[in-house]
């Protein structure tokens, strides 16, 4: 019971945002209340619906008057675990740190650049490399760190200009847990000659949490730049760095440790992985159709098993139901760190709307993007896979899998890398 109504409260505010209407302050009270309260249940509860359904439901949409309903909320939610920070302070340094600027200053004021991970994987790929790589070139005696997790960091361990700053942050936690890391981040952010840079983190709750001195805080609010374009995350993020800091040709990038030895066979890899979002996978028999068609050519192919549960169950099963041996398809279990390093090595990749479509695009692998799922055409232009090497995306609004299948190995046919 407590959950539906965490999940109501959460709904009722969501959809008055969505069409404009004044957003009832009692209900995001009560939701604010059970994400911190000590029953840890409740606290579970109403934070999900926080995070779930409102922050995830008002930043999907990239609509730039959806920015303003999350922060004005969000500032609240801040301050209720956080007295010290006000929530109308909060507000206002947001709505400075927001507009773009250019940055002026000289190496005294970037000895030190620290740039927040965006927790996923896919988005620390598709927008927080381009970040690095730009800071690395716009700052070539600075020390670049990357604020983050283990996953995020694995990505760019190969990576000798990137230093690495463990900053945990748990999608599941509950909020008490994910404010916790403000205190350590706010200082490591206020060390002298440090610049930081933050590509709408989770980590600062999309810009809220106060860091280091705002001259010091360059803030890329992702869903709202661009307005009604339809450029994805990684042309636009190229489009910010170069307005912010003068580099105009940043790029996405992993730097991974390299993959295993897989005897040097042709590799094909794919990932079934679906972010918490069942409405990316396409119903069965899906899943093990594409399979056996890709096992038909000379190639290994290799399916990621992810991070394990559902979508590791999910992985066995469709690979069993092929009835081909390990020698034709098997599945992968380790880092995403390192599947990206045999992405990189693969002939093509597959899969649906995750990070590893994004490692490939980096990578300049050849892939083919079966997306489905997205909220809105916005989002799916935002997030669509964009990179040096051959990209085909099979946009899906009705998950019929017969016709998803055709259409996904008529646009293999298409790259001829087979």
């Amino acid at each position: 019971m407590l959950a539906l109504n965490c999940t109501q409260a959460a709904l009722e505010i969501l959809a008055c945002c969505l069409d404009g209407r004044p957003c009832p302050p009692q209900r995001l009270g009560e939701l604010v209340r059970a994400a911190g309260s000590e029953d840890l249940e409740l606290a579970q509860q109403g934070t999900r619906a926080l995070f779930q359904i409102l922050a995830e439901g008002l930043a999907d949409p990239f609509e730039p008057r959806l920015c303003d309903c999350y922060a004005e909320m969000f500032c609240r939610v801040i301050s209720s675990v956080l007295p010290e920070l006000e929530a109308d302070s909060l507000l206002a340094r947001y709505g400075r740190l927001r507009r773009p600027r250019v940055f002026a200053g000289g190496s005294e004021q970037a000895r030190r650049v620290l740039v927040l991970s965006r927790v996923t994987l896919g988005a620390d790929i598709a927008v927080t490399s381009l970040v690095l790589d730009a800071a690395k070139r716009r700052f070539p005696e600075a020390e670049i760190v990357l604020a983050g997790g283990g996953k995020s960091q694995g990505l760019f361990v190969a990576d000798g200009r990137v230093g690495r700053l463990p900053i945990p942050y748990s999608r599941s936690g509950i909020l008490r847990e994910r404010l916790a890391l403000w205190p350590a981040l706010r200082d490591e952010a206020r060390r002298p000659g440090t610049i930081m840079i933050d590509p709408d983190s989770r980590l600062t709750q999309l810009g809220l949490l106060p860091l280091g001195p705002e001259e010091n805080c360059f803030f890329f609010e992702s869903r709202a730049y661009g307005g009604e374009s339809k450029e994805s995350l990684t042309m636009l993020t190229r489009r910010w760095l170069a307005e912010t800091f003068g580099v105009s040709d940043a790029r996405a990038y992993v730097a991974t440790s390299g993959p295993a030895d897989l005897g040097g066979r042709p590799l094909i890899a794919v990932s079934f992985g679906v972010g918490e979002n069942p409405a990316k996978r396409i119903p069965d028999p899906f899943e093990t159709e594409l399979l056996q068609t890709l096992a038909r050519h000379h190639a290994l192919v290799l399916v990621d098993r992810g991070a394990g549960g559902e979508e590791a169950a999910r992985v066995d099963r469709a690979i069993a139901a092929t009835g081909l041996g390990p020698d034709r398809v098997r599945a992968w279990e380790g880092p995403f760190a390192d599947f990206a390093a045999i992405i990189a090595a693969s002939r093509l990749y597959v899969g649906y709307d995750s990070a590893g479509q994004h490692a490939a695009a980096a990578c300049g692998t050849p892939l083919v993007s079966v997306f489905a799922g997205f909220a809105s055409p916005r989002m799916f232009d935002r997030w669509r896979p964009t990179g040096p090497g051959p990209i085909e995306v099979v946009r899906v609004d009705v998950p019929e899998p017969r016709e998803v299948l055709d259409r996904t190995l008529a646009a293999v046919e298409r790259l001829r890398v087979l």
